[in-house]
């Protein structure tokens, strides 16, 4: 499969068997929810994330991946409220369901306790019974596509040689995702030893614009170019596991980088305007984001 934007071939591998079902857990929460066992569970529910990427991630709405019903998208909206909202609100964030399935999650999540409901006025509002022994698994859904990126930056953290800049982008970024969706990552690498740097055909100041990065980006000896390719192939393994999803990479040098922000390519404008950044900057003014989506 070829990029648009590169001459050469990106990384697409679809290997291994998606994975189906959970493993053995010790209960059910009465949401529709499986819950790991109670070993699994860190401070605050925060290992649950273990769990969460078993089988295949919705980009729309990951948590699909832990249930089908609608209780899983309405306490992710309420655990990410902090304030109370009406059954109109909830229905307006949640990524699927009508405003009557909402409103019927919302029943039976307030029968059962983890979701309280309050008169205001003329409407009635609804909110996050966070003292419910269940309203970590909330709150962890609610924190899904965080605890997506923060295992990109760490896996990245951890690679000789580093990239120089690596940022998710697209559907994954967006939101607007599905099952079948790749995850799409840039991957920045410093150049390779004899490299040359496509704006040298360049003339005039305007050239050098972004160069910073690419002055500090050592050249990559043979040996370092082969474990950079070696790190890229685990990171595809690694996010399969993770999610279920298929990585999709784009890998150039920091001197094809530089040429795509000097030019304003259409993969420096989405990245620009949608990608979250996971490892270096992508110029020394930052122009993606690092926000938590």
């Amino acid at each position: 499969m070829m990029c648009p934007w590169l001459a050469r071939p990106c990384w697409s591998r679809r290997q291994g068997e998606r994975k189906s079902g959970m493993a053995t857990q010790e209960g059910m929460t009465g949401l529709g929810l499986r819950l790991p066992a109670a070993s699994q569970f860190g401070c605050g529910g925060i290992g649950f994330d273990r769990v969460v990427y078993f089988l295949i991630v919705d980009l729309m709405d990951p948590t699909r991946a832990v249930t089908a019903t609608l209780d899983g998208p309405v306490l992710a909206v309420l655990a990410q409220a902090g304030k109370p909202l009406t059954v109109g609100e909830v229905a307006a964030q949640t990524p699927r369901g009508s405003e009557i399935g909402v409103r019927r999650s919302l029943a039976r999540l307030v029968e059962q306790g983890i979701v309280r409901a309050t008169e205001m006025g003329r409407n009635r509002v609804h909110e996050l019974n966070r003292d419910h022994v269940a309203a970590p698994v909330a709150v962890a859904l609610a924190g899904l596509r965080l605890a997506l990126w923060q295992r990109f930056r760490g896996a990245l953290s951890g690679w000789n040689p580093r990239p120089v800049y690596a940022c998710v982008f697209g559907s994954a970024t967006r939101g607007d995702g599905d099952a079948q969706s790749d995850i799409d990552v840039l991957l920045v690498r410093a150049p390779v030893a004899g490299e040359t740097d496509p704006r040298h055909q360049s003339r005039g100041l305007d050239a050098l614009a972004g160069y910073a990065s690419e002055f500090v980006a050592v050249p990559l000896t043979e040996r370092q170019a082969a474990k950079w390719d070696r790190q890229v192939g685990e990171l595809h393994d690694l996010v399969q596991g993770w999610t279920g999803n298929h990585l999709q990479v784009v890998e150039m040098s920091a001197y094809q980088w530089g040429d795509h922000r000097h030019r304003r390519t259409p993969l420096f404008g989405e990245i620009s305007r949608d990608a979250v950044d996971v490892a270096g900057e992508a110029s020394p003014a930052g122009s993606a984001r690092t926000g938590a989506r």
